[in-house]
């Protein structure tokens, strides 16, 4: 069984790839790496395509970890293909419980 987690913030670029990113390394190191998927998103749209932020993926290449991908937003659909949606504030997880409302 795998299991797939989703980390977001607001943009995307920051807080939520880092989280993707620290997990990701944690994940290849335990040798889990074909049992965990993660991914990340934002719940605004400021960041689609955008890389992300070049101080955060220069602090965690200091570290070993690569932060890769691309700012995306939130789907609805997030909801049904993550196993765990892991919000990275309170703000975040308010504006998710929203979307979840207005889906049902």
């Amino acid at each position: 069984m795998t299991v797939k987690l989703l980390f977001v913030c607001l943009g995307n670029i920051c807080r939520s790839p880092s989280a993707e990113g620290i997990m990701n390394h944690l994940v290849r190191e335990a040798g889990l790496s074909d049992r965990i998927i993660c991914d990340s998103a934002g719940t605004s749209s400021y960041h689609i395509g955008a890389s992300p932020d070049p101080r955060m993926t220069a602090a965690a290449r200091q570290k070993g970890i690569l932060l890769s991908g691309c700012g995306r937003q939130f789907e609805f659909q997030d909801f049904k293909q993550f196993d765990l949606i892991l919000a990275m504030d309170r703000d975040n997880y308010q504006a998710l419980r929203a979307r979840d409302r207005i889906g049902k």
